[in-house]
């Protein structure tokens, strides 16, 4: 099928519309969409970030946070693991609001805490004397995808690295290089490789260009079409296409494309795939905002909408769909899979499970670590409250609109 080409107007990037433009509408009676949805998504942040980071911070995260698993017999294993994944993926959900300008003074004093926070625990982290220094590869397979997550936290918050004293920086350096003596599978964990490398990129380090090529070159062959791509030559539905596929594909390219015009064909494609997903991924979430319980790491939680938020905070979400919508269908998510007493435990930490508190959902690569992805819907806070996500009033989403007999177009493939 020959690819559709992009329009690019006023910093919103989006395909030529395979529908017509739907006009918003005002939101049902029965919506119960919040008066203030930042607020509430701050509220969010601070209750997954207070416990890692404050911990971390005073160099006690070890001590502090549990390592709950499916079987308690694979806590020991996972605890090897578990302290990278919460800090690097809590980091890298929270990043662009560490980044973010304009805000008011509360919430600007909100995050000069988080942000100082963030600067101690990423120099506990890198510290080979402190009792929370992290395995960067000194075993297994798994801190690479951690490091990934941290080095992609520090593409997305510039002014961290910037914040961090000479040594540290050189510290991080010396721990992302551990990741190198890995070889990773050819899935979406080549991706973790061309992260790190394109880290190094950004920050002017010596990097391998060839893990940031190879990575790109086998998604374009993995792409099974309609936005999707496969994990490895094989499809599996779930969702690591917005997990992890189409978020990395789409910044790394924003780096390297930059440096390499050789790149920009590949750049254009994936944003045309990205606009695609973004559009089904909207269409996922119900009228209550719940979503598909599909496939593997369903635990990620509100995770499984890294995509979404991502071109959500790139201001690139497709023409069909307005910021407004999102901001509500992405708040209605966060309040669905929150509103469960069982999500944290009695100290704060995260828990195995969707709603609640559900172990055996959980794969034997779970552990309490692993759940803070659940972070990554949080990236449109980087945005200003100006910006239309947050300042364009409340407005149903795609599977409420129809629900509520409001006569829509009908999807289209890519």
């Amino acid at each position: 099928m020959k690819r559709r080409k992009f329009l690019q107007n006023a910093g919103m990037l989006g395909v030529v519309p395979l529908m017509p433009t739907i006009a918003p509408q005002k939101p049902s009676p029965e919506a119960g969409l919040s008066i203030n949805a930042r607020q509430l998504w701050l509220n969010y942040l601070e209750k997954l970030a207070s416990p890692v980071l404050t911990a971390l911070a005073a160099d006690q995260l070890k001590e502090k946070m549990p390592v709950e698993t499916r079987d308690p017999a694979q806590a020991r294993d996972r605890a090897k693991y578990t302290h990278l994944e919460a800090f690097g993926r809590l980091l890298c959900g929270i990043a662009p609001w560490l980044q973010a300008e304009q805000l008011d003074a509360d919430e600007k004093n909100l995050q000069e805490k988080y942000f100082e926070l963030a600067l101690r625990s990423v120099a506990v982290s890198v510290d080979e004397k402190a009792r929370d220094y992290m395995n960067w590869g000194e075993e297994g397979g798994q801190p690479l995808v951690d490091a990934s997550f941290f080095a992609y936290a520090l593409l997305r918050c510039p002014k961290l690295w910037r914040g961090l004293d000479s040594r540290t920086q050189r510290q991080i350096i010396k721990c992302l290089r551990k990741t190198h003596d890995f070889k990773p599978p050819e899935n979406n964990w080549l991706l973790f490789s061309a992260m790190i490398e394109t880290f190094f990129l950004s920050i002017n380090e010596p990097f391998d260009k060839a893990k940031i090529s190879y990575a790109i070159s086998q998604h374009q062959e993995w792409y099974k079409g309609d936005g999707l791509y496969g994990d490895g030559a094989e499809f599996h539905w779930d969702y690591y296409n917005s997990f992890v596929i189409h978020p990395y594909l789409s910044d790394i390219l924003n780096v390297i494309a930059d440096k390499d015009a050789s790149f920009g064909p590949a750049k254009e494609q994936v944003l045309e795939h990205n606009a695609r997903y973004a559009l089904i991924q909207e269409r996922l979430i119900a009228a209550d905002g719940s979503y598909p319980i599909i496939g593997r790491s369903i635990t990620y939680r509100t995770g499984a909408f890294h995509h979404l938020a991502n071109m959500s905070l790139h201001q690139q979400l497709p023409v069909q769909v307005n910021p407004a919508q999102v901001r509500c269908a992405l708040t209605a998510v966060i309040n669905k899979f929150t509103s469960s007493n069982d999500v944290f435990d009695q100290n704060g930490w995260l828990r195995i499970g969707l709603y609640g508190h559900q172990p055996s959902l959980g794969e034997n690569y779970i552990s309490t670590g692993s759940l803070y992805l659940a972070s990554f819907i949080l990236l449109p806070l980087g945005l200003p409250a100006s910006a239309p996500f947050w300042s364009a009033p409340d407005e149903d989403w795609t599977s409420r609109k129809i629900a509520n007999g409001i006569d829509m177009p009908a999807d289209h493939s890519l």
